[in-house]
């Protein structure tokens, strides 16, 4: 299953799946992903091989001389290098969130793009923070968490509370490094190499040309930014628990054939065994033909210039939060079956597990949603904010 993903995450993406930037990225983040989970985040110079693979250019637009990568080639792409290591799925995946800035005025994206399409966005969006109100703009103070792959990033968001003319609704103010202070205080037991750490700032004033409201009206006409921006967001970290799935899965697929500690039976040759694998297979590639399958409906319907309906949107929602249960589900049945050998520190189920075991916890991505899709197809009210 792995060489036909490789084969069609590349070619979707214009690449060729052998011998390409993306598979060197890969093959660096394989031989370090240990390194990863030692310093707490991924290193500016993996980030420059995710740079040189198109993983940043993928959702800048094209107008600025980025690729505006159909969403399906960009999740297949963050599942792939998830499979090696979810800490840098996670990572690469907020690559996708310069959807967000395509909210920014035309001639600020021509500033923030202004020396390539290759930009790394981190936000640290919560809690939405008060501002004061300058001449031209926010004078911007405060303290915001979760700001993942930060210490990587080449601009940073944070979330400060709108003005009357926007309706109340936060926005997201964009500033450059030097006016960030990174608290590293990302002490996780999943996920560990995310560097999702606090940012602080202190006073930075914030033009309002550089300020957005996210998931906003975007000011770049292009499919890429009809597409619902903050399911968007949803998918690209469920694809990443799909992606360890598959790893664990596959692990102990191969371990089928070792012998036990005990003399026991190998355990491909016992029935439990056996049918667990199939139930978890069968699982896992039926949650994930549903997020692709509703992905690529959502995305022939803005690709042809209509707008995606609040059933559209709540179908991503609910692909997303059931792909990541399932894929924590798979995990943790991976994990049983690899037996006494699983608890080792040197196991690599240990990271699937607890890496796994992150993806359902993002608020985006909790069983909430399940309420949310509820109701919409029952064709009620859901929650505020889910649609």
């Amino acid at each position: 299953m792995t060489q036909t993903l490789d084969a069609a995450a590349a070619a979707a993406a214009g690449r060729s799946p052998s011998g390409s930037a993306f598979d060197r990225a890969l093959d660096v983040v394989a031989r370090r992903r240990a390194e990863f989970e030692e310093m707490g985040h991924v290193p500016r110079d993996v980030i420059e091989e995710f740079k040189a693979a198109g993983i940043y250019r993928a959702s800048a637009p094209s107008r600025f001389g980025g690729e505006a990568l159909p969403p399906a080639a960009f999740l297949r792409l963050i599942e792939r290098i998830s499979v090696v290591d979810g800490s840098a799925g996670w990572v690469a995946s907020f690559g996708s969130s310069l959807v967000y800035l395509a909210a920014l005025p035309l001639d600020t994206q021509a500033e923030l793009y202004a020396d390539g399409p290759d930009v790394v966005f981190a936000g640290g969006l919560f809690p939405v923070q008060p501002t004061e109100r300058v001449p031209g703009g926010h004078r911007v103070a405060g303290r915001w968490k979760f700001a993942s792959g930060c210490k990587g990033a080449d601009v940073f968001g944070v979330g400060i509370k709108g003005g009357q003319d926007r309706g109340g609704r936060p926005l997201t103010a964009v500033l450059r490094p030097e006016q960030v202070e990174i608290v590293e205080n990302w002490d996780v037991i999943g996920m560990r190499g995310t560097g999702s750490h606090d940012l602080v700032v202190d006073g930075a004033v914030v033009p309002e040309d550089w300020t957005f409201v996210r998931g906003g009206e975007p000011t770049v006409d292009e499919p890429l930014y009809r597409y619902p921006t903050v399911p968007y967001a949803a998918q690209v970290l469920a694809v990443v628990g799909l992606g360890v799935a598959r790893a664990a899965l596959d692990h102990v697929i191969a371990q089928g054939g070792r012998a036990s500690y005990t003399g026991a039976p190998k355990p491909a040759e016992r029935a439990t065994y056996r049918i667990t694998v199939g139930q978890a297979e069968a699982q896992l590639r039926s949650a994930r033909a549903y997020f692709y399958e509703t992905t690529e409906e959502v995305w022939a319907t803005v690709a042809a210039g209509d707008p995606a309906s609040p059933g559209q949107t709540s179908a991503l929602r609910l692909a997303s939060a059931h792909l990541a249960k399932t894929s924590f589900e798979v995990v943790r049945a991976a994990y049983q079956l690899g037996g006494i050998a699983a608890i080792a520190d040197g196991s690599p189920m240990q990271r699937y597990l607890r890496d796994a075991s992150v993806v359902p916890q993002h608020a985006f991505l909790q069983e909430g949603m399940y309420d949310g899709a509820g109701a919409v197809l029952m064709g009620v009210q859901p929650f505020p904010g889910y649609l």
